[in-house]
């Protein structure tokens, strides 16, 4: 008996509502029997597997909460699996995407969604990706953006955007609209300046995260940030800033190149 019919057939008899498929070497769904019948679980965890496809007949899982593929192969996904009714947070770190299917965006629930180092960019994102509402946390790092979208102040209720280990040449302007922001994480881009709209995000109290390491910033904001995030945040929002953003934008500085080896990129894993 395989490791994962085991703990599908202990679960089954208790109606267990938590199955966990952590590392059980499944590389398919056809390897876990009965489970896409098993309605009832709200929790499925099934990282640390060889899994490269996602079944459409997941969705009939109406129950489920929290969903982690964590470190799979799974290099694409099915529709169906944003119309799932209850899902709240969906994990799928360390995978292969290159791309997001169409209509992605359309969770009624979600409120976490881990897209952490996968092969996505600015091109992979269907037209109603930022359309969740309900979203609180955005983990992209360790992916291929150059650039988000404007759409990004589409999130209201976004408090964690983390975009580390990208390619990012510039911020939009929008992310100042997203006033419930209370982490950034930027680090190690290819940034050189920062949007004045910054500055009206509260990046200064005890519960903010502010993350901007291993950018090629210009003087003055590398400047500031010597001096403290509240230097920083109060020099965006300056007459002064804006003029310097402005001279900057139209003649922008050099760009340091992309990190075209992925393996380079030392904070890959977590």
């Amino acid at each position: 008996m395989s490791k994962a019919k085991k703990v599908l057939d202990e679960a089954r008899e208790i109606r267990n509502p938590e199955i966990d498929l952590a590392d059980k070497a499944i590389s398919s769904f056809e390897e876990t029997p009965g489970l896409l019948n098993m309605t009832y679980i709200t929790r499925l965890t099934l990282s640390h597997n060889k899994i490269k496809s996602v079944p459409p007949a997941l969705a009939n899982l109406t129950n489920l909460e929290i969903l982690n593929l964590t470190n799979n192969h799974i290099e694409e996904l099915p529709l169906s699996l944003s119309s799932m009714p209850k899902l709240r947070i969906l994990n799928l770190a360390i995978n292969r995407l290159y791309n997001l299917p169409r209509g992605f965006g359309a969770f009624p629930v979600l409120e976490v969604l881990d897209l952490t180092y996968n092969n996505l960019n600015e091109k992979s994102l269907p037209g109603n990706f930022f359309m969740m509402e309900t979203l609180r946390a955005l983990y992209l790092g360790d992916n291929d953006f150059e650039y988000l979208p404007p759409e990004v102040k589409n999130l209201k209720n976004l408090q964690i955007l983390v975009l580390r280990e990208n390619d990012l040449i510039e911020l939009p302007r929008e992310l100042g609209e997203l006033t419930r922001l209370r982490e950034l994480h930027v680090q190690g881009n290819r940034l050189t300046i920062l949007p004045p709209e910054l500055g009206n995000l509260d990046m200064t109290s005890n519960k903010s995260v502010f993350r901007f390491e291993g950018n090629e910033w210009v003087a003055p904001i590398a400047d500031q940030l010597q001096l403290g995030v509240g230097h920083l945040m109060e020099y965006l929002r300056s007459e002064a800033y804006r003029i310097t953003y402005n001279r900057y934008s139209t003649n922008k500085p050099q760009v340091p190149p992309p990190c075209v080896d992925k393996a380079k990129k030392i904070s890959r894993i977590r």
